[in-house]
């Protein structure tokens, strides 16, 4: 496995727990409505979650009318969430790499990832693995970081500007053509993630044999600004990408 087991780190495990749980969470509030209003028909589906979690989103297929989930993880503590919470008897969880995923001996109607394919290293191999899992007509619909989020290698040049009232006017990032690995501080030191260009990004999934859909970046609707009123600064600077994609004829 070379991608980096981070939330098996009891000191991150416990700070992203934490912030999943507060009910501010830039996630709910902006990312998973997003995701949900870009997913398919699941009646009678196969559905792949990579990055699975504490598989609420597995879970939330089943209720979409999804005949069988697996969920995979490299993360025993995430795994030991979801076997415990987020149960069913059609959903199958597994400690699973995302660079190992062609070992897996089924096809899906739709492969799903929440804000975790920014972890893998090499993306062109991943999409044509995710592609040869599809089912033909079968749909990816992942999220992850927004490329100008991972863009900066240094955090000091990454930040929003401020007018003299306070008021958050503008954003400040660098070495956006600069693809590679990005080691960031979050929850804890040393976050090992990988950013893209949005062409580099597109190519791939376009190359692999997948067809483009959508691309959405999120802006926050009113119920999540009078949540949360410093949302609005996402019309500044998206903090994720969604992208929905169907394997086609030559895929």
């Amino acid at each position: 496995m070379d991608e980096q087991n981070i939330f098996d780190n009891e000191e991150f495990f416990e700070g992203y727990t934490k912030l999943r749980g507060n009910d501010k969470c830039l996630n709910d509030l902006l990312e998973q409505p997003a995701m949900a209003e870009l997913l398919p028909d699941l009646t009678g589906k196969t559905v792949l979650d990579l990055g699975c979690g504490c598989g609420k989103n597995c879970v939330d297929f089943i209720r979409r009318g999804a005949e069988r989930v697996v969920g995979i993880d490299i993360s025993e503590k995430m795994l030991a969430v979801a076997r415990a919470k987020s149960v069913h008897k059609n959903i199958k969880y597994r400690r699973l790499s995302m660079t190992e995923i062609s070992a897996l001996d089924m096809k899906f109607d739709l492969v799903y990832s929440s804000l975790a394919i920014h972890y893998v290293e090499d993306f062109s191999r991943l999409m044509r693995d995710i592609c040869a899992l599809l089912n033909e007509g079968g749909i990816l619909l992942y999220s992850q970081e927004h490329p100008i989020v991972t863009a900066a290698i240094s955090s000091e040049n990454a930040h929003f500007n401020y007018n003299d009232s306070g008021e958050r006017v503008s954003y400040t990032f660098s070495d956006y053509n600069r693809a590679g690995k990005r080691t960031k501080s979050w929850i804890v030191d040393g976050v090992v993630k990988y950013h893209r260009p949005m062409g580099q990004l597109l190519t791939d999934i376009i190359d692999s044999g997948l067809s483009l859909k959508k691309v959405v970046e999120p802006v926050p609707k009113r119920w999540a600004v009078d949540k949360l009123p410093t949302i609005v600064k996402e019309y500044i600077k998206p903090n994720f990408l969604i992208i929905k994609a169907e394997k086609n004829d030559k895929g």
